[in-house]
């Protein structure tokens, strides 16, 4: 993997901090980003960031800036024009009439009508006829006389590539019109190696026509309103135990120098998250734009998508052999842990313990995060507190209802408490990710699917760990620490701590 620039931001780049972030401290401090963070600052940087708005003109606007994007505390703001040079890869396979309507979107985008656009065939039964496609759209063809994988195909386009920038586009996927000019403005960032798209779903009317399938319409509303692909509606940096921790490699914009050799062919899983990994501990920058759309063409059938969802659930063991405690399903710290632990197994005194385990970590966390010759935030520290073991919370309940629940299975046959525990956790998570859904989906439907497919997704990773021998992808680890670093316009660090 090639090394990013040492290049800073160039002057006009301009940086808005997230709607989510909070000024504390009369605006000598700013809470937010992902995991939850405060970060301290100085005079010199309070002094540059007056407003919600950045403006890189020098060396301390664009390291103060390059903070706040890092942080997940603030965003691009783009506005400036399109940066580089693009190419299309579309790698595909028995997929001619997919790849008509793709290419036909990319040529009617004004964005987009002439750029060159290269069409790897990864072993179609019907070569010709996806040749004839290409041709109609003015796009080059390169051919794997046998498949040899997503990937495979994705590097065949990528050596082609004679743009400094290349995205690689599914054929089962309709970029919206103006989706690469948002994308385009983030290159302007020379660290910046990888941004993607919001990957939303393709209505019915847009699909090609077919024969009619039992419960289709069920799996499609699903899909519409949460699908595996779609990784919000707010912007992000990209890094591995954050909100957004990957995207998915059906629509990706990436700076060719950066890739190196591109995605690791020997996995025909998960090499997009690999891709991404690799980067951000490369130290280049990956972002995810939601700004930008491109629709894709979900699974209608509920089978087919049931097994699309096991076969993403034996990549975590691959990603584990590659990257350990990146891919782990439970991140939690001890205090949070030992609280959740008495609360759910101590009874009615567990509770009280449980309450008395977070008044310390309070404490603990408000003298670190005590400014010198101030009394200790102690309303901030609790809140801190409250909302991390709430998000432990969650992810322990997604554990038990997804990663492990085998684990939650049998421990729930043998343990008439652990099956109450275990029933409630399934509810409470169907219900609190149906509510930001509920005019999209119903609550039954939306529950029964959820179920549906975190059983899939874990009968994958538990085959995928046994399959590999290797159970890192199941176990649990603890955040990693915050690195301090210096801010700009003054020699001691300011301290970033996380919740």
């Amino acid at each position: 993997m090639a090394e990013p620039p040492a290049a800073r931001l160039p002057d006009g780049f301009a940086v808005r901090l997230d709607p989510r972030t909070r000024r504390r401290d009369g605006g000598t401090a700013l809470l937010g980003g992902s995991p939850l963070r405060l970060v301290r600052l100085l005079p010199r940087a309070r002094e540059l960031l007056r407003g919600d708005r950045l403006v890189v003109r020098d060396a301390p606007t664009a390291a103060l800036a390059a903070r706040l994007l890092d942080a997940g505390l603030a965003h691009p703001d783009l506005h400036g024009p399109p940066a580089g040079r693009l190419t299309v890869v579309v790698p595909v396979k028995d997929r001619p009439v997919a790849l008509d309507r793709l290419l036909a979107a990319l040529r009617a985008d004004p964005a987009t009508a002439a750029v060159p656009v290269v069409v790897v065939d990864d072993g179609s039964a019907d070569p010709a006829a996806v040749t004839a496609t290409a041709a109609c759209h003015d796009a080059q063809v390169l051919r794997h006389a046998t498949s040899r994988g997503p990937a495979a195909a994705r590097n065949r386009g990528l050596r082609a590539a004679t743009t400094e920038l290349v995205a690689f586009l599914d054929s089962d996927c309709v970029p919206r019109p103006g989706w690469a000019a948002p994308l385009l403005r983030h290159c302007a960032d020379p660290r910046l190696a990888l941004v993607a798209p919001r990957i939303t779903a393709l209505p019915r009317p847009e699909r090609p026509s077919g024969p009619h399938r039992p419960f289709a319409g069920w799996v499609d509303r699903y899909e519409t309103a949460v699908s595996a692909l779609d990784m919000g509606p707010h912007p992000a940096p990209v890094l591995p135990g954050t909100a957004v921790s990957y995207v998915p490699s059906a629509a990706l914009l990436a700076r060719r120098d950066a890739l190196g050799i591109g995605f690791d062919e020997t996995m025909r899983v998960a090499e997009d998250v690999d891709l991404v990994w690799r980067l951000t501990a490369a130290g280049w920058r990956v972002r995810y734009e939601p700004v930008a759309a491109v629709a894709h063409e979900h699974p209608s059938e509920t089978a087919e998508w049931l097994r699309r969802r096991a076969f993403y659930g034996t990549g975590a063991a691959l990603l584990a052999a590659r990257h350990g405690a990146a891919v782990a399903p439970v991140v939690l710290s001890p205090w949070s842990a030992l609280a959740w632990v008495l609360a759910l197994t101590g009874g009615r005194p567990g509770r009280g313990a449980a309450a008395g385990v977070l008044a310390v970590a309070t404490g603990r966390l408000a003298r670190r995060l005590a400014r010198p010759g101030e009394r200790p935030p102690l309303a901030l520290a609790g809140t801190l507190v409250l909302r991390g073991t709430a998000a432990a919370g969650r992810t322990l309940v997604r554990a038990a209802t997804r990663h492990h629940w085998p684990v939650a299975l049998a421990v729930g046959v043998l343990s008439r408490r652990a099956r109450r525990w275990v029933a409630a956790a399934a509810v409470a998570d169907a219900a609190v990710a149906w509510w930001p859904q509920r005019r999209r989906v119903g609550p039954l439907r939306f529950a029964a699917a959820r179920r549906l497919e975190d059983l899939a997704y874990g009968a994958g990773l538990w085959w995928g760990v046994l399959r590999a021998r290797d159970p890192r992808a199941l176990l649990p680890t603890r955040p990693s620490p915050v690195q301090r670093a210096a801010p700009p316009g003054g020699k001691r660090p300011d301290r970033p701590r996380r919740g």
